[in-house]
């Protein structure tokens, strides 16, 4: 069992699966850090001063040693924000791959040789050709 894990974990798909998480997970961040730290504020400017991350809903307000219960819109927008813009990055990404893999395949093939026997005729119908 030990030696099937280690086939499997070592297989070039598993390898690549993982680079895939964690420089998905390094891109998130940066889109996250995007989103809070230039465009969020922004649109709070443009909306007169409002900071949109602390935009919520009170249910119940905070007494004593209670915390509010509270529903946080604001950080909801963010999080929809960071997704259309991850969403169109990697549509982006995967279109610039097919684009890519498109003019590979563009490439024409190798004209094929012809057969033995088509090759022996052309020889034979070059020769009557300079006889005649």
């Amino acid at each position: 069992m030990l030696k099937e894990f280690k086939e499997f974990a070592v297989k070039g798909n598993v390898i690549d699966l993982a680079v895939g998480v964690i420089i998905g997970g390094a891109f998130g961040k940066i889109v996250t850090s995007l989103v809070n730290d230039i465009l969020m504020p922004v649109f709070g400017f443009i909306l007169s001063g409002i900071n949109i991350a602390d935009l919520k809903f009170v249910i119940k307000p905070a007494s004593g040693d209670i915390p509010e219960v509270a529903i946080l819109y604001g950080s909801f927008i963010q999080a929809i924000v960071d997704f259309f813009i991850i969403a169109f990055s990697i549509f982006l990404f995967i279109k610039f791959l097919s684009l890519w893999k498109k003019k590979e395949q563009e490439v024409p093939p190798a004209p094929e040789e012809p057969n033995p026997e088509v090759m022996l005729l052309e020889e034979i119908r070059d020769l009557l050709k300079t006889k005649q």
